[in-house]
């Protein structure tokens, strides 16, 4: 004898179909709704095969020098900092090019910081303001090496040394307060940490007592680079401070002019390098290793430079190519001189101008 009625069971297996179909509808719903290409809220993770380290006993960022096939656009860390107005930079004034003739009105204003400097120690300031306000006229190759030279000098006092002099608008001093930290100053000021404490002679960047008066430097700092000389000229907002020799791009992957910004994120310190043309990756403690002591990576804003990606001011295992073009876009400096242009631009706001 059957235990229920010959009614209920088709009743029941009718309804079973219905949950059947019900639930393969559902099924397919969602497999459309997470496969569809209309479904945009997440994508796939970009992988930046380049960013990858085969070596795990090593924990360093990995760069590209990338002047014609560009990397992949790596996403950037929300600013805290506010950058610097792109569309005036503050050395934007600067001219390019020197005149044949030598300057009348500019080498009276030389003779006249001269005669200050003469006069006293304390002139500094002034002096110096009057021969960088000689260098943004036109004037002669003789002359504008000239006034670098003296400016140079000079800023090995005012800027690179401990004295803080008056009226200066580019340096004064600080009281630190308890908490503060050498970082968050530097940030403050938009320069970064290291060369507050080369100009301090600061060991250790938290060792910073309450209560000590210590030199700031109201940055940031900007660099120019000409690509005719081989040269990179180093300001404080539109001050010169020094020159240094760079090599640059080779024929077919010249360095882009232009304007370019420091980026977020880019400053490292001897990192792991893929060479785009062969595939090879170099480590920092590979006897060729090519980049030098220090990475500093740009992005591009305005000029041939717009938008590009990969170039970067790095230091060189073959000073002897300074002064040439030789390198795949990058701007190569001298080590020594890679760790100081390292310490003095600040990313997110200081600015590198390439020239002819």
């Amino acid at each position: 004898m059957a235990r229920y009625p010959a009614g209920s069971r088709v009743a029941r297996r009718a309804r079973n179909r219905i949950y059947t179909v019900l639930a393969l509808l559902i099924i397919g719903v969602v497999f459309v709704y997470i496969y569809s290409p209309f479904n945009s809220g997440e994508t796939e993770p970009v992988n930046n095969s380049p960013q990858s380290n085969s070596n795990p006993g090593l924990n360093v960022p990995v760069v590209n020098e990338m002047p014609v096939i560009e990397p992949p656009v790596q996403a950037e860390p929300n600013l805290v900092l506010e950058a610097e107005p792109v569309s005036e930079p503050s050395f934007a004034e600067i001219p390019s090019g020197p005149t044949v003739e030598p300057n009348p009105e500019a080498e009276a204003l030389i003779k006249e910081a001269k005669a200050l400097l003469g006069e006293s120690p304390g002139k500094i300031i002034e002096a110096r303001d009057k021969l960088n306000m000689a260098l943004r006229m036109p004037m002669s190759v003789h002359q504008r090496l000239s006034v670098k030279m003296q400016l140079s000098e000079l800023a090995k006092k005012w800027l690179f040394g401990r004295t803080v002099y008056p009226d200066d608008t580019l340096c004064e001093t600080y009281l630190v307060q308890r908490g503060d930290q050498l970082r968050l100053i530097g940030d403050r000021y938009k320069v970064p940490y290291e060369i507050l404490m080369k100009v301090n002679k600061i060991s250790h960047a938290e060792s910073l007592p309450a209560g000590e008066t210590i030199k700031v430097i109201n940055g940031p700092f900007h660099a120019k680079v000409y690509r005719s000389t081989f040269t990179m000229d180093i300001y404080l907002k539109n001050t010169f401070v020094r020159s240094f020799p760079v090599g640059l791009g080779k024929e077919g992957m010249e360095t882009p002019t232009g304007l370019w910004r420091v980026k977020v994120g880019g400053k490292l310190e001897k990192p792991i390098w893929t060479n785009p043309l062969d595939g090879r990756r170099y480590y920092p403690e590979d006897p060729d290793y090519p980049l030098g002591s220090r990475w500093i990576g740009l992005e591009g804003l305005e000029g041939a430079a717009k938008d590009r990606t990969g170039f970067a001011i790095h230091g060189t295992k073959e000073p002897e190519q300074l002064g040439t073009a030789g390198s795949q876009g990058c701007i190569r400096l001298d080590n020594g001189a890679a760790i100081l242009v390292y310490n003095l631009l600040f990313p997110g706001s200081s600015l590198v101008e390439v020239t002819d």
